[in-house]
């Protein structure tokens, strides 16, 4: 019996290598990659779910979700950041290299340095970027506010409420407007945010919308947001424990 093809297996069989990158793409299809970066992404993948067998990097069940859910949330900021000349970019509490090792793929001119306070996630992250081969990364076990130095802006991933992160990468957070936002800071929050940001005292300047980048409901009430680094200076200084 003769058995006609599927247009997706033609597509395959005549042209390999673009389904192959196809493939790549499905998951982060919203989004502007570079297609040279793709390769390596997928690369990212792997070491990731390698390394996750070793360190609790992302939660275990979700790690076949790693690309839709982890690294295309990572790359969202491809949607609106845009750098327009030399930067430097600090990424507190990155875990297994989130988000910071996804966008050193994506931005190769902008410095990132990576920190954690766990010395074996931060082993993982150095082994992760050197065989990624990423000459923009650096990676250093730290603490947040023992760091120095200053950043076009700083990222936060999930790490703790917002004003205490605040107080811990304010002063890290150079002024300027060089690029498609001001320079300032980047968190990654889900949920009801009301109290936080009223602890804060600071509104950010633009929050971005993960469900409507991805038409996803895993995103439902998960976003970016971006606070500029001259209002930081406002931001309150969080409650000490059983302040009322």
């Amino acid at each position: 019996m003769e058995v006609v093809p599927r247009r997706s297996d033609f597509f395959d069989f005549v042209f390999p290598a673009a389904s192959g990158i196809l493939a790549e793409m499905e998951p982060y299809a919203n989004l502007p990659i570079p297609e040279e970066a793709l390769p390596r992404l997928a690369e990212l993948a792997a070491l990731v779910r390698e390394w996750n067998g070793k360190v609790n990097l992302v939660s275990r069940p979700d790690a076949a979700h790693l690309e839709s859910h982890h690294l295309a949330a990572c790359l969202a900021p491809l949607r609106f950041l845009k750098f327009k000349g030399p930067a430097s970019v600090l990424d507190v509490g990155t875990g297994g290299g989130l988000p910071g090792l996804p966008l050193a793929i994506c931005y190769p001119h902008v410095k990132f340095l990576l920190v954690d306070s766990i010395g074996k996630k931060v082993r993982a992250v150095e082994d992760m970027a050197q065989r990624l081969g990423l000459k923009n990364v650096e990676v250093r076990q730290a603490r947040a506010e023992t760091l120095t130095g200053q950043f076009d802006f700083v990222l936060g991933r999930a790490v703790t409420a917002l004003p205490v992160f605040v107080s811990w990468v304010r002063a890290r957070v150079r002024r300027g407007e060089g690029h498609s936002l001001p320079n300032g800071l980047l968190c990654w929050k889900g949920g009801d945010l009301t109290a936080e940001l009223a602890a804060l005292g600071v509104e950010p300047r633009q929050r971005f919308f993960l469900e409507a980048f991805f038409q996803d409901e895993y995103f439902r009430e998960k976003y970016i947001l971006h606070f500029a680094a001259e209002d930081l200076t406002r931001a309150k200084p969080p409650r000490a424990e059983g302040d009322s």
